[in-house]
């Protein structure tokens, strides 16, 4: 049976120890400093305490471009593949993916996946914080030895947006829409650099999809509504942030949860946008 893609930590303590089912934690840290965001590997934080049978999916590294000087850009098809056999997933298996920051490292991995051609892939509603709420157990231990896997990718580039993309989509009626927060939409923040957002954008903020406490998704009438404008228009959909993470949650709702089919994501966002200073932005 192919997963919904979106399944609750009591579904999957129910089904933790199908042979076929891989876990995935995708955490990252990003911390702040002086010259922007740093990402950080929360591969120490997997192994001081994790979901039973889960493995770590490194966002920093493994699943991104080290040729690249943007972070988390998209890795070559050879890459991802190589790193998906490392964690047991290829032909035959599922994923859960879960993470402890608002679920969109979760959705980069579930988006990653799909536009790779792998599709039996769920994002754990919540991801740790309810696995927790649940009173299920957290564990030190590594995850068992698994079956050599073959990942077999069938790229999808109608996924990913790249630059010439998001410079054709300023008017050609696609819907940009901004996944950040309000204030670097309007350009109070100035985060990345210079203010503003994309003209003619939208803002639907990803941690708005996200109830502050439990950290699973808003009920999907209240998810319809925060999209309900944007959702209204006929052309294609590209979504956006600082680095292609936040626009993924965005991305989610609109894809799995409210059944658009011409949603893409941005991969370098806003960190490739603002490399060149005659790049348009709207305050």
């Amino acid at each position: 049976m192919k997963l919904k893609p979106l399944v609750t930590a009591e579904w999957l303590a129910q089904n933790i120890n199908d042979p076929q089912l891989r876990i995935l934690e995708c955490s990252v840290n990003l911390r702040t400093g002086p010259d922007g965001y740093t990402a950080v590997s929360m591969r120490q934080n997997w192994e001081d305490e994790h979901i039973p049978n889960s493995a770590y999916a490194d966002l920093t590294f493994d699943l991104s471009d080290p040729q690249s000087d943007l972070r988390f850009t998209m890795p070559t098809v050879e890459r991802f593949a190589s790193a998906m056999e490392d964690l047991g997933v290829g032909t035959g298996t599922k994923v859960v993916l879960y993470d402890r920051r608002f679920t969109m490292w979760a959705t980069r991995v579930w988006w990653m996946l799909r536009a790779f051609g792998f599709d039996d892939c769920a994002v754990l509603d919540g991801g740790l914080t309810s696995w927790i709420a649940a009173g299920l157990a957290t564990t030190t231990e590594r995850s068992p030895t698994r079956a050599l896997a073959r990942f077999h990718a069938e790229p999808r580039p109608e996924l990913v947006a790249d630059l010439a993309r998001m410079k054709a989509a300023l008017n050609d009626g696609t819907c940009i829409i901004n996944a950040l927060s309000a204030s670097n939409h309007d350009g109070t923040d100035s985060s990345y650099g210079r203010r503003g957002h994309l003209p003619g954008a939208a803002n639907v903020y990803a941690i708005d999809l996200i109830d502050s406490e439990s950290h699973r998704y808003l009920p999907i009438d209240q998810l319809a509504a925060m999209f309900e404008e944007v959702t209204q228009t006929s052309g294609p959909i590209v979504t956006y942030c600082g680095g292609g993470i936040a626009a993924t949650s965005d991305a989610f709702v609109l894809t799995a949860l409210l059944g658009r089919s011409d949603v893409s994501v941005y991969d370098g966002s806003l960190s490739e946008w603002l490399l060149d200073p005659n790049s348009p932005l709207e305050v």
